[in-house]
Formats: structure tokens, sequence, C-alpha cells
């Protein structure tokens, strides 16, 4: 008997054993914070009400702006690439462009590389990717469900995981708005998928409101009656710009830079809700500009209502206050802002990116900071929040004591590097990098392809963002900023070296780069030269299109 006791002791004792290592491993797990990482297409920071823009008194985004009452706002969090795959590329992997290879939009993620989700996943968290994807290869995730490409707004297809399927060959069609849809599946995703032994990390990604905006129907008469609140550098802004973006005594404006009003001869707003061509350049700019922006934040009330669903079942379901709520976009958006639409430039509207952030255990209500964050910081900080140190192959930081404390950390970065490689190509904006501090901007237009291909007139522009902060006076020639100027050529070029961005790879682009650094007598001149020479290839190429033209009335 006695035999028999001690062999039962001994065999509990190793099943004990076992099971500890188990037991502390799911104990472990649950005291991790979920994670929700919401982003919506385009919805840059001026149309959201926290953000206290002149957009604000409209009240786009009542719930998206609790998010703000309940933790903390961003005031500097800033794209490094102003474009939706590349911004993509940085977030899912910590790095800048020109290291995960993802500098436009024909780039992609494999999944060994999606490192976001994998960390994720190792840290014991189940995963999942819905809505918007933008990385062409099949998401790294437990379980997606997500938009082919750009995705539609009306019945939109979605390529969902399925065992034994190749990506893109499980396809599923649904009814309605693309907002509603993506937030259907995620609410379906926590209600029968997700694995509830685990701590997810979920990233719930909209379509809305980008461009070819398409709103649900119920929002149709939304603002009908309203006039939009005009930003002032939609008119005029003489001391805006560079040669590089305007043109040797502006001969270039219409031809760099989309528009809402008829500058842009080739593409502008006007010619989609303002056709009349009785109308005064002046009433077709504004009548295209509310067009746009009714459109647009139409679709901005419908990912916020969507948000009022998701949240209702997250509270309901007792998820609220132990998950880590992220709202973003994936950059920004001009909303007129110097006639311009779209966002690829480096100008604050288009890199500024939204960022909110609520976790009512460690972030205090109503906070703001105003440190600078980037967009390869966002996977870092996640990671914190999951217990994950920062991999060595990601180059941005963790903010998470930021978020926490509302200081800034030893070390932590002073300025925001931007680069932006898509020269010319849809809404006509000339190639540049530059440098963003908490004061000062200083951007360089060098003005072509990585082949060096397709010159644009090289520039420098430098914002005084205390003194103006909508960017109208570019003040790089004044006397008074040479040290300045100086300065921050040297911060830009020890950030380019850091986070190796020193266009090895591109000689012909590298030459250009070099030869306008400086910006010498002889550089100008050149430059002017470039302008001259573009206007010229724009004159030629109308005069063509024209004689074509005739040609086909008369077939």
């Amino acid at each position: 008997m006695s035999s028999r006791r001690e062999f039962l002791k001994v065999a509990s004792l190793g099943a004990a054993a076992v099971l500890m290592p188990r037991i502390s491993q799911a104990k472990k797990a649950a005291d991790k914070p979920n994670i929700i990482f919401i982003m919506s297409d385009d919805h840059t920071s001026q149309a959201i009400g926290a953000y206290g823009s002149r957009l604000a008194k409209l009240n786009p985004t009542p719930v998206i702006d609790t998010l703000a009452k309940e933790g903390m706002l961003f005031e500097n969090a800033f794209c490094t690439n102003s474009i939706c795959t590349p911004s993509r590329a940085c977030i899912i992997t910590g790095q800048y462009s020109n290291v995960n290879g993802v500098l436009d939009l024909g780039g992609n993620i494999e999944p060994e590389k999606q490192h976001l989700a994998i960390e994720m996943r190792k840290a014991g968290y189940t995963t999942a990717m819905v809505g918007k994807w933008h990385l062409k290869r099949e998401p790294n995730f437990d379980y997606y469900k997500v938009l082919p490409g750009q995705g539609k707004y009306y019945d939109p297809t979605f390529r969902e995981k399925a065992e034994g399927k190749t990506f893109g060959k499980n396809t599923v069609k649904m009814k309605g708005h693309s907002s509603d849809c993506i937030t259907d599946i995620t609410l379906n995703w926590f209600k029968t998928i997700r694995d509830k032994s685990k701590p997810f990390f979920l990233m719930h990604h909209y379509k809305a409101p980008h461009d070819m905006f398409g709103n649900a129907e119920r929002y149709d008469k939304y603002l009908e009656d309203v006039d939009i609140p005009e930003p002032k550098n939609l008119w005029k802004q003489p001391k805006f710009g560079s040669i590089a973006t305007r043109g040797h005594n502006d001969e270039l404006l219409p031809y760099i830079g989309t528009s809402i009003g008829r500058r842009n001869l080739r593409r502008n707003y006007t010619k989609s809700w303002a056709k009349d061509k009785s109308l005064s350049d002046e009433a077709a700019k504004r009548l295209a500009y509310n067009v746009y922006l009714k459109k647009y934040l139409r679709c901005v009330k419908g990912v916020d209502d969507n948000l009022k669903r998701l949240f209702a079942y997250l509270r309901k379901e007792g998820l609220m206050d132990n998950t880590v709520i992220i709202y973003t976009g994936d950059q920004g958006f001009m909303l007129g802002e110097h006639d311009y639409m779209d966002k690829r430039w480096m100008y604050d509207e288009s890199q500024r990116m939204p960022f909110l952030i609520r976790y009512p255990k460690t972030i205090k209500p109503g906070s703001r900071s105003d440190a600078i964050v980037e967009n390869v910081d966002y996977g870092p900080t996640m990671l914190d929040f999951a217990g994950v140190k920062t991999p060595g192959y990601m180059q941005g930081g963790s903010f998470k004591s930021i978020c926490e404390t509302g200081k800034e950390p030893t070390g932590w970065k002073q300025a925001a590097y931007y680069r932006y490689w898509m020269h010319m190509a849809h809404h006509d904006n000339p190639s540049h990098f530059g440098i963003r501090t908490k004061k000062h901007k200083l951007i360089f237009y060098y003005g072509c392809s990585p082949k060096g291909s397709g010159q644009t007139p090289p520039g420098w522009e430098l914002y005084d963002l205390v003194k103006d902060p909508t960017e109208v006076n570019n003040v790089y020639d004044d006397p008074k900023n040479a040290k300045l100027v100086a300065d921050l050529k040297g911060q830009l070029a020890a950030l380019r070296k850091k986070y190796g961005d020193t266009d090895e790879a591109f000689p012909e682009m590298k030459k250009v780069v070099d030869e306008f650094w400086d910006y010498g007598p002889a550089a100008r001149k050149r430059a002017i030269e470039i302008s001259h020479q573009m206007l010229e290839r724009k004159k030629k190429g109308a005069s063509s299109r024209r004689k074509k033209g005739k040609k086909t009335k008369k077939k």
C-alpha cells in the first residue's frame, strides 16, 4: 500500500511539473493586454475633431474623439513616406522604406518579413488582419479577410484565409458598403473565430476615406446645406513653395501638384465637380472644394459610426478596458491646403498622421504629447505593450513610456525623417526628402526618378513652424537663417546616414542630389534651366495631344 502511495505521489509531482510551465504561460498570456490597431486610409488629422482644426466645428468624429478624451493624442506623429503601401510597410516591419524595400505603390512585403505579426504570435497572441491590406503578399496572420488591392467601396470582394487554399483563391463577396462590411467581419471574428484562450492582436483597417470617395447611401444628405470652412492657404500664398514646386517665376504652377481649382491643367477637381465653363475660377474652385470635402467627410462619418458599433461590442464583452486601442490613418491628406489634393507632400497636412491611443490601465485620460513619433515606431510600441523588446532589425523605437508618463525618455528622437520616391507620378509631386523638428521643416526637392530621369527643377524650402504653422512662407533664402539651414542640413545628412538612406544603389539620382545639395549660384542657374526645359516639354506635349485630338475628330 505504501509503495502505491509513493507511486501516486511521484506521478502527481511529475504531472504538476509538466503542467506548471503551461499554467505559467497561460497566466502570463492572460496578463498581457489585447491590442487593436485601427487604421483608415487617408484619414488626416484635420478631419478629426480632437485635433481642433477648422473642421472641428462640424463635429466629424465624435466616437474617435472619445479615444482622445479617454487616452492620449499625439500632436507630432508622422509618416516617413506619405503614400499607402510604403506607410503600411513601415508599420508592419518597423523599418524605413529604403530598408524594407517598399519605396512606392508597387512594393510588397513577403510573409516572412511581416515582423510585427510574427513577433506578436511568438509573444502568445492570436492575430487577425481585417480590411485594407495593400501589401500584395499573403498576410502572415492566424486569420485574415482582406480587400484585394485597393478594393471596392460597394459590395466588396475579400480574400479570406482558408485551410488548403492559396492566397487569393478563397474569395468572398459581401453586400453593402466596405466600412460596414469590414466592421461586420471583425465582429464575426470576435464572436465565432477568435481563440479566446489567448490575448489578441487585431489590425482593423478601413478603405475609407480614400479618394474616388464613395459613402454609404445613408450619408448622402450629411452636410448637404453646410458651407465647409476653407483653409486660408487654399487661395493666395505668394511666398509659399520654391522653384521646385512653382517653377521659375511661377511658370510650372499648371504642372506641379494636382489642384482643387483649375490651376493644374491635367488633373483638378473642377473637372469632376465644377464643369460649368461659365463659372469664374474662384467660383469653380469654391464649388469643387465643397463637393470634395463633403464626399470625404461622408466617408469619415461612416468610419466613425462603425467604430461606435465596434466599441459597443468591446464594452458589452468586457474587453474595452483591457485592450490597447490605437486609431490612426496611413498618412495625412491635403484637404485643399495650398490648393492641393491627395497626399505625398512633406507639408504637415500630408506628413502628419493622427495617432490616438487608449489604455486606461496605464494611460492618463485626456493627455497629449508633442513628442515626435514616426510610423516606424508604431510596431515597437505595440510590441512593448505586449511585453516584447524591440527586435534589433527594427529601426523604430517604442514610445510606450511617453504614452504612460507624457515625458520623452533620454535620447528620444527630436526630428522626423521623410522621403517621397514616386517622382511626378499620379499627382505630379516631385521627389523629395527632408527633416521635421518641432520648430522647423527643411525640404529638399531633388526632383528626379531613382534613375535620374524626368528631372524637375531642384530647390529647397524652409518653414518656421512656430511663426508659420501653415507653411506659407519659405524662408530658406533669408540671410538670417544661413546658420539654421546649415545646422538642419547637417542633421538631415546624419539621419540619412543613420537610416542607411544614402542612395548608393542609385548613382544617377545620387549625382543629382550631390549637385544641388549646397545650392550655390551654379546650381540655382541650372535649376532655372531645368524649369524652362520642363515648360517646353509640357507645351510640346500639349500641342501633340491637341493635334491627335483633331485627327481623331476628323476620323
